[in-house]
């Protein structure tokens, strides 16, 4: 009986040393940033320039506006989980050829922006700055917020907060505590200090949603976004990308026909 009681002080132990480790160093698992240099130069085709936005706390945050002739509006793009404006810039020309001006911005740690990500609430904060910072460029019935994997969440509750003239998801999760629970089942959900609950807050989205989602997705379950459908409005959509996995959406065929539509 005592080594029984034992083995089981262990694990317990052991338990509480795991969920440790998870509450307080998280940001190592959902945030995998790419780090640039100040000086460093970005070559993309077209025309743009280097953004900076102060955060409340006095942290610089970094982004790129690309211009297009004739804008018909904004794109104001929350990327995914890694790397940095210097890949993610990339996607730009899919939009800008549409006649939309883009805006990318790199969230605290990442690329030439200060700081670190600490905790959900700064990191939503920071969004919604420099949304409201280009607010004076861009009227919000000329801007579409789009938010692709990680940055689906912030973009939803960007969306509930402001009045966009539409909201995109790319391959968007239920929630954070919802793949979280997927993946680690033995760890409860106060654990998680990142919550991003879009099944919470996708109905209180006023502006049209366009869901976008590949049926072979290996990072983010499909099931996820089937079960948001459920909770948008009447006349949102859902759009499934047969074949398409989790990276490369942008430069899908379907993906590039169905956006030529809506953003029309």
């Amino acid at each position: 009986m005592k080594v029984v009681l034992i083995v089981v002080g262990v694990v317990a132990a052991l338990y509480v040393l795991l969920c440790g480790v998870l509450y307080f160093k998280q940001e190592k698992l959902l945030f995998a940033p790419t780090h640039l240099p100040a000086g460093y130069q970005f070559h993309f085709p077209g025309q743009f320039e280097e953004r900076w936005t102060t955060a409340a706390d006095g942290t610089r945050l970094h982004g790129l506006l690309f211009k297009t002739p004739n804008s018909k509006g904004l794109i104001f793009y929350l990327h995914g989980n890694g790397g940095a404006l210097d890949s993610w810039g990339d996607a730009a020309a899919t939009y800008t050829a549409l006649h939309y001006d883009v805006f990318l911005l790199d969230y605290r740690g990442y690329g030439k922006s200060g700081g670190t990500i600490s905790n959900q609430a700064q990191m939503l904060a920071d969004v919604d700055t420099v949304y409201q910072r280009l607010q004076s460029e861009y009227p919000e019935n000329r801007t579409v917020i789009l938010g692709y994997s990680l940055g689906t969440g912030p973009a939803t509750w960007l969306a509930v907060h402001h009045h966009p003239r539409l909201l995109i998801l790319q391959a968007p999760y239920f929630s954070m505590r919802d793949m979280a629970t997927r993946l680690y089942p033995f760890v409860p959900g106060f654990v998680l200090r990142y919550p991003m609950p879009t099944n919470e807050l996708i109905g209180q989205v006023g502006a049209p949603i366009v869901l976008f989602h590949g049926d072979h997705d290996e990072v983010i379950d499909y099931n996820s976004t089937l079960r948001l459908k459920a909770l948008l409005k009447p006349t949102d959509k859902l759009i499934v990308l047969p074949g398409a996995r989790h990276n490369g959406m942008t430069d899908n065929p379907q993906y590039r026909r169905e956006l030529a539509k809506l953003l029309e």
